[in-house]
């Protein structure tokens, strides 16, 4: 028995199983989206999901295709930045990001044209100031952000 691959035949089997083809579709995209937690595919996976229903119709391929194409593109427009608002979660500051906003004192002096050291948790680091003014040693100063290993400081509004 000799049988010859047709691609009419492939598109016609695929015609007659879309409900599947779609349901397959479905949890692909949802796979993706577990591995991904990008909220982009989940979109997808839920206009496959409406398409299981809609190929039950006798709709052509292309018009399928269409309607799922339009679907998605509605969900991730319009759903996806309302759902991320909802969704995000307040970053947790860890390891030297947690310093940004603490007071601490300056060790050494800061000058607008030469960098100081403050200490912080039993470590020294590096500091300049913010707004190029000068910090006394003793001084009280607030973390505004870091660079690289210098911190960026500003002076506080209280004196220790």
């Amino acid at each position: 028995m000799h049988y010859t691959f047709c691609m009419q035949d492939f598109f016609f089997s695929l015609w007659n199983h879309m409900p599947w083809v779609w349901l397959v579709l479905t949890v692909v995209f949802i796979l993706i989206e577990a591995t991904t937690m990008s909220l982009t595919t989940i979109w997808f996976a839920c206009a496959a999901f409406v398409m299981v229903f809609i190929s039950l119709l006798p709709l052509p391929g292309h018009w399928q295709l269409l309607i799922f194409t339009l679907i998605s593109l509605l969900l991730l427009i319009f759903t996806r930045p309302i759902v991320r608002k909802r969704l995000r979660l307040k970053k947790t500051a860890t390891n030297s990001d947690s310093l940004i906003g603490r007071k601490t004192v300056v060790q050494d002096a800061i000058t607008a044209l030469e960098k100081g050291t403050v200490k912080i948790g039993g470590i020294v680091w590096t500091a300049r100031c913010a707004d190029d003014s000068a910090l006394a040693p003793g001084e009280e100063c607030v973390i505004q952000s870091i660079e690289g290993n210098t911190l960026i400081v500003k002076k506080s509004e209280k004196e220790i």
